[in-house]
């Protein structure tokens, strides 16, 4: 170890100026310790919320089958295309009547089922930059040259 930070942005200020005199990119590590885990609420939990969930990722699913497998006609030009928008707006709306459809069921039957949507996080309290044993006096000098 060769330098320790509170601060994230600190230790990759550090390694951007080791790295800048000459120290190989490939032999620093920036180490989190002491992790912890931050969970943020993003928003309450509702049939509406899964249902509309189910329907956008649906849609995707079904917009992707309505190219790979969308309409292939032999009649005029014109034709051909409105059949095939046509073919693939059907595959995007039965996707997500089917999205909706599984997402609800699925929220449905969890045992233990929350009443918000969260976003989880993990967090270090202090950042070590590390080098090999073998390079850590190469790394004090790249770090004295980018200090001066």
């Amino acid at each position: 170890m060769i330098a320790k930070f509170t601060n994230y942005a600190e230790a990759v200020q550090f390694v951007d100026g080791i790295i800048a005199n000459g120290f190989p990119a490939g032999a620093v590590a920036i180490v989190g310790k002491d992790l912890r885990t931050v969970e943020r609420v993003r928003g309450k939990m509702s049939y509406g919320r899964v249902a509309v969930s189910g329907a956008v990722t649906g849609s995707w699913i079904g917009l992707f089958a309505g190219f790979v497998f969308g309409g292939s006609g032999t009649a005029s030009a014109v034709s051909t295309t409105t059949s095939a928008f046509g073919s693939t707006f059907s595959t995007v709306l039965i996707g997500a009547g089917l999205g909706m459809l599984v997402n609800i069921l699925r929220y449905s039957l969890m045992r233990n089922k929350r009443a918000f949507v969260s976003q989880s996080t993990v967090i270090a309290s202090k950042y070590e930059v590390q080098v090999p044993s073998a390079l850590a006096d190469q790394a004090s000098a790249a770090a004295a040259k980018s200090e001066g």
